[in-house]
């Protein structure tokens, strides 16, 4: 079977790096669902919002990053076993799969009457990444509060307190996706460098920090050249 994507995601993280390691966790970040021409129609969206409507969704998309060439391996590291215990690679929400599909549920801000986009909460997507499906998150059906969850027992939970070393040129809005983000701790699990200078990409902005004792401080933001 064919797919072929009918949107893409647009956000304001254009790297790997930063990315939240599931959704939900930065509740704070937007982002848009941009549908492709064909199909950009809004009789696609009926019933999706207003009154009546929902408000999540589930979005099927694909880890577009990772080479068609590089072959799965049956076990995989997660992060959040600090990257060094191996588990089955369908144990696990890892990139490095068999068709490379991924599962997010998000919630809906607002849907274009003319069906072009709906701009959404919480992704863990990068900017550009295509989505190939979209379906309704129905409580009966997708939450079950008591199921057990493995290795993955619980919501990850900030980390890090967040600092500014400079002042931050970014709206309210986004200074509060950014920090969010950062307090979850980008760095690899396996990575702690007191004072070691790290950068991720934040919209049109870079952003340079280093860790030390619990508190992420931001050394420097600035426009990408």
């Amino acid at each position: 079977m064919n797919i072929t994507p009918i949107a893409d995601y647009h956000g304001p993280l254009t790297a790997k790096f930063g990315l939240p390691r599931q959704s939900g966790l930065a509740g704070s970040l937007d982002g848009r669902i941009v549908f492709r021409p064909e199909f950009r129609n809004p009789d696609a969206l009926r019933g999706l919002s207003g009154e009546d409507g929902f408000d999540r969704i589930w979005l099927i998309w694909g880890f577009s990053e990772v080479p068609e060439s590089k072959a799965w391996q049956p076990t995989v590291r997660p992060p959040r076993l600090g990257g060094n215990v191996r588990m089955g690679v369908f144990a696990t929400r890892s990139p490095f799969r068999p068709n490379r599909l991924g599962l997010s549920c998000v919630k809906i801000l607002s849907v274009a009457p003319d069906g072009s986009e709906i701009r959404v909460a919480g992704a863990d997507l990068m900017d550009g990444t295509p989505v190939y499906d979209i379906k309704p998150y129905v409580v009966y059906a997708d939450c079950f509060p008591e199921a057990a969850t493995g290795f993955a027992a619980g919501a990850p939970q900030p980390r890090l307190k967040v600092e500014w070393e400079t002042a931050s040129p970014l709206s309210p809005e986004d200074t509060a996706a950014l920090e969010e983000i950062l307090a979850l701790d980008p760095r690899p699990a396996y990575q702690d460098e007191p004072g070691k200078r790290y950068g991720m990409a934040f919209g049109a902005y870079d952003v340079a920090f280093t860790v030390a004792d619990g508190t992420l401080t931001i050394k420097t933001i600035g426009k990408k050249i």
